[in-house]
């Protein structure tokens, strides 16, 4: 069975028109998808990609980042009547599965399924995603240690979103961190799965994006000064990862409002769903033992 996302999935994009990552492994998993594009560069888009899937924003080289785009993306959702959006960026180059302490490359449509499955079972989720693989950590017992989930934390490049909120992006730049800032002091939930976790390319690594607008000279300080000025009580500026960086205080502890379970499910009802998941060896050549033996011990 192909499992697919009930809420539009969209993809960013500018400037990687002939190297987008995120658009070739929707494809390949045959996930529905809108490429959203600025009017410029759709020719050069749509020589690669299939026009059907492109959707053309109304301005072009405002000088904001993608801000203005990612607030365009929301009014085309609620306009079309869903109750949530995806909001991609276009340099990921895959999603993965957290499994017996391994994070295995999956078919994205059933990550994206089980989580929508997971936040519409509660009324206060406002924002929901994939954590970055980088941060997922391994486990060499087989047993997966981190939890299936972080609760009232940051959510980036890969979120479900609430159409509902009155909130929006904002600013140029840490724009994912604002907008997760402001819906927990509203009082909203948000979730980052490490379960489902995204192989994301390393900012500042690939040609086009936000690369020369917002990241030469000084935009790395300038970034996380804006970000600390808006929020002047809960993020510092210090030097991490050998330069400027945000870092919210408490490390999000201060946020704790807990997830409510909607009235209107059956709890007792809701048994194991795996998905029809299934280890399948699409390599000829596996170098890692552990790789090897999770393999045998699936079939």
């Amino acid at each position: 069975m192909n499992y697919v996302p009930q809420y539009p999935v969209y993809v960013i994009s500018k400037g990687r028109y002939d190297n987008a990552l995120t658009p070739n492994f929707l494809i390949q998993d045959k996930v529905p998808f809108f490429l959203v594009v600025e009017p410029q560069e759709v020719e050069l888009y749509a020589a690669k990609y299939d026009r059907t899937n492109i959707l053309v924003l109304p301005f072009s080289n405002l000088g904001l980042g993608s801000i203005p785009a990612r607030n365009w993306v929301w009014e085309h959702a609620k306009e079309a009547g869903y109750k949530r959006h995806w909001i991609l960026d276009d340099n990921i180059a895959c999603v993965r599965r957290l499994y017996k302490g391994k994070r295995i490359r999956m078919n994205s449509g059933i990550a994206f399924k089980a989580i929508e499955d997971f936040t519409d079972r509660y009324e206060n989720i406002a924002i929901s995603g994939m954590n970055y693989s980088t941060f997922v950590g391994l486990a060499s017992s087989g047993v997966n240690e981190m939890p299936p989930f972080y609760l009232n934390t940051h959510v980036y490049s890969v979120l479900l979103i609430l159409n509902e909120l009155p909130n929006r992006w904002r600013g140029r730049y840490n724009e994912d961190t604002d907008l997760c800032l402001q819906v927990l002091a509203d009082g909203w939930c948000t979730v980052a799965f490490n379960a489902f976790s995204q192989q994301k390319a390393g900012t500042m690594t690939m040609k086009g994006g936000n690369t020369d607008q917002l990241y030469k000279g000084d935009g790395r300080l300038e970034m996380a000064r804006t970000l600390e000025r808006a929020w002047p009580y809960a993020v510092d500026v210090k030097r991490r990862f050998q330069r400027p960086q945000h870092v919210v205080k408490n490390q999000w502890q201060k946020f704790d409002t807990q997830l409510i379970r909607r009235k209107d499910i059956d709890w007792d009802a809701i048994k194991e769903n795996k998905y029809e998941m299934k280890l399948v060896q699409v390599s000829e050549e596996i170098r890692s033992d552990r790789i090897k033996k999770i393999l045998k011990e699936a079939n």
